[in-house]
């Protein structure tokens, strides 16, 4: 039985835009605005919890810090944010996109690195445990390129582990580029400790038809 912390409450608002539906059921949807996300911030969190618990962050979110990432992305100007939904309710995964002006500390590492103001940040991708090695971590960066205003945004910026592990190789793989520019982030770890760890930063270039 799938886990119900991670299940979206029965609601009779109106579902945000489906944008896929995969083969094994899952369906991708795009939450325009904080209607969208409300019925949803439960299962986020718990999906969100979950994920960023393990290694290699091993970090500890509570549900309101959780949940409050969620609403401020829908809140934010040109945003996309995606989840990847069970039937059931359950959230199998997520992707977070907007522009990296909204992320003082990340916009104020990259400035001669790359153009703050047309350069947008993927900035949350998680998929649990179970739903892994199916793609879907892959379908929503890609959505995430797709949907973005590339007449506006001509670079992309994300972080990821400096242990170069399966994400950083997926990101390769979709050609993102290794800036070889490191940032120290500090968080809460499961022991209840704060320590810091290091991100790398990967970027590729886009356009009106990238």
């Amino acid at each position: 039985m799938e886990p119900s912390l991670y299940s979206a409450m029965a609601t009779s608002i109106a579902e945000p835009p489906v944008v896929r539906v995969r083969e094994d059921g899952i369906r991708i949807l795009r939450l325009r605005g904080p209607a969208d996300a409300e019925p949803w911030r439960a299962a986020f969190a718990g999906a969100y919890q979950a994920i960023w618990s393990e290694p290699p962050y091993d970090e500890r979110f509570f549900p309101d810090e959780a949940e409050g990432i969620l609403l401020r992305a829908v809140r934010l100007p040109d945003h996309v944010t995606l989840l990847a939904v069970r039937e059931s309710g359950i959230v199998a995964g997520f992707g977070i996109a907007y522009p990296v002006q909204a992320k003082s500390d990340v916009a104020r590492d990259i400035r001669g690195l790359l153009p703050v103001e047309d350069t947008f940040y993927f900035a949350e991708l998680g998929v649990l445990e179970s739903y892994r090695r199916s793609g879907l971590g892959q379908e929503l960066v890609q959505l995430r390129l797709d949907l973005m205003d590339k007449a506006r945004y001509h670079h992309v910026l994300l972080r990821t582990s400096a242990s170069r592990n399966a994400s950083y190789e997926m990101y390769l793989r979709l050609g993102f580029e290794d800036t070889g520019v490191y940032m120290e982030v500090k968080s809460r770890k499961n022991d209840g400790s704060q320590r810091t760890d290091r991100r790398l930063f990967l970027s590729r270039v886009v356009g009106k038809d990238g």
